[in-house]
């Protein structure tokens, strides 16, 4: 498996990964207007660093946006002091081959040639394997950094509920 920087002609085909990864927790019902956020990758890839993943032929098995401080557009935080991840996707069809892990550690060595002293990133409810492996990596849960979207709304119509986790370095 390779870990590396997105090229800019694959920012479609991950947008395209993404949306259906996180549909896929969802029955691959629609989510709403955040997809047009999760499929626009360029932006991503403009503002932040977005890193892939790809297989021993090449293929794109997913990817991971890297923010390296809250001045970023993408920063979902104020700590001068962290650094954050974000739309952690992988296609579904390659799940379970490691293709998330080696991103979040990408993300991880990342964080430390920058000096950043936390990763801070956010999970849905729903995420439950995503939650187990940043258990596994050693991010704790830091409910007092949850968020809930209004305008993004569970099955139930409750506002999402973003959980956080944080990783010291």
């Amino acid at each position: 498996m390779e870990i590396r920087l997105i090229h800019a002609d694959e920012s479609g085909d991950l947008g395209r990964i993404t949306v259906e990864a996180y549909r896929n927790l969802r029955g691959t019902q629609p989510i709403g207007p955040y997809e047009k956020e999760l499929r626009n990758v360029e932006a991503r890839r403009i503002d932040s660093e977005v890193y892939v993943a790809l297989d021993e032929d090449g293929q794109l098995m997913g990817g991971v946006t890297y923010v390296r401080d809250p001045s970023h557009e993408m920063a979902e935080f104020e700590d001068p002091d962290a650094c954050g991840i974000r739309m952690l996707a992988v296609d579904p069809r390659f799940q379970g081959r490691g293709a998330g892990r080696s991103l979040v550690e990408a993300c991880i060595a990342r964080a430390r040639e920058h000096g950043r002293e936390r990763i801070i990133l956010h999970s849905t409810p729903s995420m439950t394997l995503a939650q187990a492996m940043y258990a596994r990596l050693g991010f704790d849960r830091a409910p007092e950094l949850d968020e809930w979207i209004d305008e993004a709304r569970d099955d139930d119509g409750q506002p999402l509920h973003l959980k956080a986790f944080t990783y010291s370095l």
